[in-house]
């Protein structure tokens, strides 16, 4: 006889609506990320740079909170967190906008997060997906492997398949920050407070003193622009969503609700960027949204 898994209370049920409203609300802000980012990548700012932006902005509005706020978790913790979901994403996902399209960004970071998620899940928690959500990732594994193939083309020069090469080392330093969210149960607000702090006080100075710097080369329009999406909405405000999305519905659903972004980023990318989305770089879209969409409805 097959035993029913218990029905979920009504706070329970609350919980996961508001969970899946905020991936939803993530997806959308991290669509305008790809967008945004770049636009900063193809302009004389470097990765340095943007990390900075990044940092500089999220962790002087987080710093207050920072030190007179409680703490549930360790330094070591908190550093490891901030290594990964701060600095390592940051660093690569910027690297590789300098690089290659945002299309491809779209696909090899957000559609690469649920992959990478349960592969991590599966290699350190013993964590077995069921027979939908394997399907789902694979159906994303295969869009994945068509823009690797097609960075891969000698057409695409050197620069492309190394910035993708960056993506995907970002998706999968998000996602053991995503998996490591869960196990030590910290709080959104915790997260992101100590995220976006340490990830200054850590970076700023190394950057100041050694790293280059073209910031007084780009147009003060430019600036303006990165400091609010970067410190304000990507690392502060979808920071915070992405938190609770994992702390509500899960590191796997929420890492695969972060693949229907590729969709949105590329067909915008069309206009905004003037970057043609051709039909391998389509057909990756598809395959990875389709995975989420599988992903994100599966039981398990």
């Amino acid at each position: 006889m097959a035993i029913e898994s218990p029905a979920r209370t009504p706070e329970e049920t609350r919980n996961q609506a508001k969970g899946y409203a905020a991936a939803a609300m993530v997806v959308l802000f991290w669509s305008g990320f790809n967008i945004v980012s770049r636009l900063g990548g193809r302009s004389a700012l470097t990765p340095f740079d943007m990390a900075a932006i990044r940092f500089g902005v999220s962790g002087l509005l987080f710093c207050p909170f920072f030190i007179f706020g409680r703490r549930s978790i360790t330094w070591l913790q908190a550093m490891i967190l901030a290594a990964l979901g701060g600095l390592g994403y940051a660093l690569c996902v910027y690297s590789g906008f300098s690089l290659a399209p945002a299309a491809h960004a779209g696909i090899l970071v957000n559609g690469g997060i649920p992959f990478a998620t349960a592969l991590l899940s599966w290699a350190a928690l013993g964590y077995r997906p069921g027979r939908r959500a394997l399907g789902s990732l694979s159906i994303a594994a295969l869009g994945i492997a068509l823009i690797g193939f097609q960075s891969f083309d000698q057409r695409s020069g050197v620069g492309q398949w190394l910035g993708d090469l960056f993506f995907l080392c970002a998706a999968t330093c998000f996602a053991s920050f995503g998996l490591l969210l869960k196990r030590w149960r910290v709080s959104p607000w915790e997260t992101t407070v100590g995220v976006a702090t340490l990830s200054m006080l850590a970076y700023l100075p190394v950057y100041f003193l050694f790293l280059p710097k073209a910031v007084a080369s780009v147009a003060p329009a430019l600036i303006l622009l990165q400091c609010l999406y970067q410190g304000v909405i990507a690392a502060s405000i979808a920071g915070l969503l992405y938190a609770y999305a994992n702390q509500t519905i899960g590191p796997l659903k929420a890492s695969l609700m972060l693949a229907l972004v590729p969709g949105a980023s590329a067909v915008a990318a069309v206009p905004l960027l003037g970057e043609p989305l051709g039909l391998t770089t389509l057909l990756g879209v598809v395959l990875v949204t389709g995975g989420a969409v599988l992903g994100t409805t599966a039981a398990k």
